[in-house]
């Protein structure tokens, strides 16, 4: 045969060569740089999971689609890349629907991708294997939905998830893939030019000038001005353009739950332990990456002072947040980095510091509410209380600034939140703006295979039986992820009764001294049971030092703890008495 005739035969058969629904779904997410997928295997997608992983993508298995998501929601927060979750349908979709919708509150990049019925059966509700108009269920949930019907739209159609993902104000994505859709097939170099690299996929969104000078006008005319760190700020990735900022202006600010470690808590210009006094009295506040949400009391009431008395500064990427509570004097809209980069500028060598009358009042505050905690946290009674079990684990932080400290609960997660230091950035992980529990052990995953980094999951009794079962993934994967289950033998406190006098136990109350620990040895983890804060120290140490899977069951004082944490003005009382 001739060198032309091969060259013929081999062209021929590249023309014939197919590829399919599947290899094209992977072929786009892999094009745009995401190798990892979070999922629950199933009926349709289970050879794309298969399939992912024989194209080299790291595929993670869980044992529930919420928790699923939560992981890849997380990832998404921590790349700045969609995280990906992959389902079954109907059910399946459902579960991993509180984590979409979780995520796109957060603003989290997030794509959950489920197959789904066949669209001629269900727009006539004949019944098909597990029948949903997921679409329609999704959109309202989400920032943007889409289905794909056709093998030639799949490049297009996860190119324009990712763009919606992380574009603008991030958030979460439905991709709709029918079943049918994975076994199409078409030629393989036609399938290839139909796939999308997205290009500048979250472009940079420059503030108009006039709202820098605006401002820094405002900002410049405070007396006691502070600067309100959201985890936007952390999303942002523009560290050092942020701590420049808070620095050069000599402002104290305070930082929201996922925006410690953006400047160590233990900085100077921390306000973090005095809270009350700096929300109250501040007449300029400034909002980086923050929404004045509950969270911040909406920015009203007896937590802000008196009505009216405070101007807001907001940088925000999204013009509708402006407003959404409170009069914002300075509005800037656009990302956070070209920003703050711009207001770097503008503020020049000479930038008047603020009045010290007024840092002098936070320190001194900081120094006696500081004070009264560090009394709190030496003791070391048994079984321990939270402020004694956390000031072993905030010292254990402080000489491992790179463990990522993963935290969920009620009182366990207030408490931590203002006992543990952070010192880097994207260091904690929580359950962020809807407070909703069980995003514990998904975090934890994601952010183990995300980093590679040593992980503290430090989680309530109640919090940790939203999520447990993923321990047996954590062991799977062989993740150096410990767990810390704070266990006070109920929701709150393990002290309840039942009114009636009945023989169920009241609903707050769980198993008396539940062996989490034996759970985890169950899947092969180390499993520890302590009762003081010198061996939940020793515990913590050992895990962190080995990298293996473990949890640590640390007893509580079953008395310790209050009623919904700190937020207990949100849980309604009755007030009535049955006649």
């Amino acid at each position: 045969m001739s060198s032309m005739n091969v060259a013929e035969t081999h062209s021929e058969a590249e023309s014939q060569a197919l590829t399919d629904g599947f290899h094209l779904v992977i072929d786009a997410l892999k094009l745009n740089d995401i190798n990892t997928i979070y999922g629950v295997p199933g009926i349709p997608i289970t050879d794309l999971g298969r399939l992912a992983q024989v194209e080299g993508m790291r595929v993670i298995s869980f044992r529930h689609e919420q928790h699923a998501g939560n992981a890849a929601s997380i990832a998404g927060y921590l790349t700045q890349k969609p995280g990906i979750c992959l389902t079954v349908s109907a059910p399946g979709f459902l579960n991993g629907l509180t984590a979409l919708a979780n995520a796109t509150t957060n603003c989290f990049p997030m794509i959950l991708i489920s197959g789904s019925s066949e669209r001629e059966i269900v727009d006539l509700q004949q019944g098909d294997y597990e029948e949903m108009d997921q679409l329609a269920i999704a959109k309202p949930l989400c920032k943007a939905a889409f289905r794909v019907l056709h093998a030639e739209d799949i490049g297009i159609g996860v190119a324009r998830a990712i763009r919606a993902a992380v574009s603008g104000r991030p958030g979460g994505v439905y991709l709709d893939l029918p079943a049918k859709l994975f076994a199409q097939t078409m030629d393989s170099v036609a399938g290839q030019n139909s796939l999308v690299k997205v290009v500048d996929a979250a472009p940079r969104q420059l503030p108009a000038p006039e709202s820098i000078t605006r401002a820094l006008n405002v900002l410049k005319s405070a007396k006691k001005p502070l600067i309100i760190l959201g985890k936007g700020a952390a999303y942002a990735q523009v560290d050092q353009t942020i701590k420049d900022f808070v620095e050069k202006s000599g402002v104290p600010y305070l930082p929201m739950s996922m925006a410690k470690g953006l400047l160590p808590d233990d900085h100077p210009q921390s306000a973090g332990a005095a809270r009350s006094l700096v929300l109250k009295e501040a007449d300029v506040v400034m909002l980086i990456g923050a929404r004045l949400n509950w969270l911040l009391s909406h920015g009203k009431g007896k937590t802000w002072g008196e009505p009216g008395a405070k101007k807001f500064i907001q940088v925000d990427i999204e013009p509708r947040e402006m407003d959404s509570n409170v009069w914002i004097a300075a509005p800037v809209v656009g990302d956070i980095g070209s920003s703050l980069l711009e207001m770097n500028k503008a503020m020049g060598d000479k930038w008047a510091k603020p009045p010290v009358d007024w840092t002098n009042a936070i320190q001194e505050r900081k120094d006696v509410n500081l004070a009264k905690m560090a009394s709190k946290l030496m003791n070391n009674q048994v079984p321990m209380d939270f402020h004694s079990a956390l000031g072993a684990l905030r010292t254990i932080v402080k000489q491992r600034p790179d463990t990522i400290l993963v935290n969920e609960g009620a009182n366990t997660l207030d408490f931590a939140r203002s006992i543990i230091d952070v010192y880097k950035p994207r260091k904690r992980l929580d359950v962020g703006t809807w407070g909703i529990m069980g995003i514990g052990m998904g975090a934890a995953i994601a952010a183990a295979v995300e980093t590679g980094e040593r992980v503290l999951a430090v989680e309530g009794d109640s919090a940790f039986g939203f999520s447990g079962m993923e321990i047996e993934t954590i062991c799977r994967y062989n993740l150096p992820v410990c767990i810390v289950v704070f266990n006070n033998n109920g929701i709150y406190r393990g002290t309840d009764v039942n009114p009636a006098g009945g023989a169920d136990v009241a609903p707050t109350v769980f198993v008396k001294d539940s062996r989490y620990d034996l759970m985890m040895q169950a899947f092969s983890g180390v499993g520890a049971y302590v009762t003081s804060a010198d061996e939940l120290t020793q515990a913590v140490n050992e895990a962190l030092d080995s990298g293996k899977p473990t949890l640590v069951n640390a007893i509580i004082d079953e008395n310790a703890g209050t009623e919904s944490g700190r937020i207990g003005n949100l849980n309604p009382q009755s007030v009535v008495t049955k006649k």
